[in-house]
């Protein structure tokens, strides 16, 4: 709740949500979320914005107070834009996605699927901890290292990741399912950044699958600006490397909205690699600190 409230009362202060009036207030969960927050149900705290949201949020199932949280956020986000204010809260998306995922995922909740594992910080920590371990293994043992390390991060996701697997004539690097697509991973840790041929080659194995199938190509030293700019736009792939990974657990952003953000701007831009510091603006959210 503390978080919740450092994200809404930063215009007005204590009490007040962004910028709403009682009446924009009222009108804003009528119409996003089909609720009356003037019920006084939830005024068992207070008669003010803020007390009513929290009690509000306090008293309704996981999946309507996430549904709530995200279309606050949207709000909050078109606030910023339209007034072309810097984010006072530091790492503020990141940490309100980690909020949410230890709720459960609205998308599952309530449909007798089961929700999304919670985004235990501790096991975040541990597997920050084992990322920065990899590095010191000897080159001959790193890159299996890496591979398991990645299962690990893509099972604490809740993404039913499965072990490398060898095709005739072709080594996969595992597979994972990001909603209803599955993923083929190809992983490196070379002592440079990748080029183009290997682009091509991961892009090759992908055009030999199914056609739904995708790919994640996670590099960890990188890819080389000369080596996107040739792969090009509008491929089966999205890539990421080490400072992704870093800045991920670091922040505490689930490996999941990692993925689907990364996805999402992909489709709409077609760059196959987006940093995780501009997908979720954490550059701008640290110079606020």
């Amino acid at each position: 709740m503390r978080l919740v409230d450092d994200l809404v009362d930063f215009i007005r202060g204590r009490g007040y949500v962004l910028d709403f009036s009682d009446s924009s207030f009222a009108a804003f969960f009528a119409s996003e979320l089909d609720i009356d927050i003037d019920d006084p149900v939830y005024a068992q705290q207070g008669g003010s914005k803020g007390k009513r949201l929290r009690c509000f949020l306090q008293v309704v199932d996981d999946a309507t107070a996430i549904r709530t949280l995200r279309a606050l956020w949207e709000h909050r986000v078109d606030f910023l834009d339209r007034t072309g204010q810097t984010d006072p809260v530091p790492n503020a998306e990141g940490r309100l996605l980690s909020l949410i995922a230890k709720m459960g995922d609205a998308e599952t909740l309530g449909d007798g699927i089961a929700p999304r594992p919670a985004s235990d910080l501790r096991l975040l920590a541990a597997l920050r901890d084992d990322l920065v371990q990899v590095r010191t293994l000897p080159p001959q043992e790193r890159g299996y290292a890496f591979e398991a390390f990645l299962k690990r991060c893509f099972d604490a996701a809740g993404l039913k990741a499965r072990d490398p697997f060898r095709n005739v004539g072709e080594q996969i690097d595992g597979s994972f399912l990001l909603g209803h697509e599955t993923y083929l991973l190809e992983a490196k840790w070379h002592a440079i950044s990748t080029g183009v041929g290997d682009l091509h080659a991961f892009h090759g194995k992908l055009e030999q699958k199914a056609a739904w199938a995708r790919g994640l190509f996670v590099s960890y030293h990188g890819f080389t600006a000369e080596g996107l700019a040739a792969f090009g736009s509008g491929k089966r792939l999205i890539c990421a490397d080490g400072r992704d990974l870093h800045d991920a657990l670091g922040h505490q952003i689930p490996l999941r909205d990692v993925l689907e953000r990364k996805v999402r701007r992909a489709a709409e831009t077609g760059r196959p690699h987006i940093s995780v510091r501009e997908l979720f603006g954490l550059q701008s959210a640290e110079s606020a600190r």
